[in-house]
């Protein structure tokens, strides 16, 4: 182990910690906004997206009522042509009720998966965001201290050898 370090630089040392500083502050708002886009992506699945599809699913059952209702009554009174037509709108119906169905049992499964998914990386962006938070502001006063200690050795005269007299 060396007992004298090899500094070459002390401007190098000052870029470093400005460069860490830097990175920091720009770290910090993108770690945030990455968080943040989680949870708002998270109650657009549970909210907004399946308000809306269960509103779907309601309006859309309510059309295959009334469709089925109406084939009902072209059945009773016997208008060959009409039924066709109104078999072909309850099925219509009954396909787009069971789309929004799918809508929304797709929905259930990207709420778990995204939890599934997004639980381990907003743990790692935590544990990031902890480290930016108390370890590099830590480093920035220990590197300002040893360019001060530098600089305030590099400031020392080195004493003179005495000169013998002949």
């Amino acid at each position: 182990m060396a007992t004298q370090a090899q500094i070459t630089s002390v401007e190098a040392i000052e870029l470093f910690r400005a460069a860490l500083i830097v990175f920091t502050s720009q770290a910090r708002p993108a770690l945030e906004e990455v968080s943040g886009e989680v949870v708002r992506t998270r109650l657009w699945l549970q909210n907004e997206q399946r308000h809306f599809w269960e509103a779907q699913l309601r309006a859309r059952n309510k059309k295959l009522e009334q469709a089925r209702q109406e084939l009902f009554t072209a059945r009773l009174s016997e208008f060959q042509e009409t039924t066709s037509l109104l078999q072909m709108a309850v099925r219509r119906a009954s396909q787009s009720v069971q789309e929004a169905e799918d809508k929304l049992k797709l929905l259930k499964r990207w709420d778990r998966e995204l939890d599934n998914r997004s639980a381990p990386l907003l743990k790692e962006i935590e544990q990031l965001h902890g480290f930016l938070t108390a370890d590099v502001p830590a480093a920035v006063a220990l590197l300002t201290q040893i360019i001060q200690t530098l600089d305030a050795y590099t400031g020392v005269v080195a004493p003179r050898p005495q000169e013998k007299a002949p």
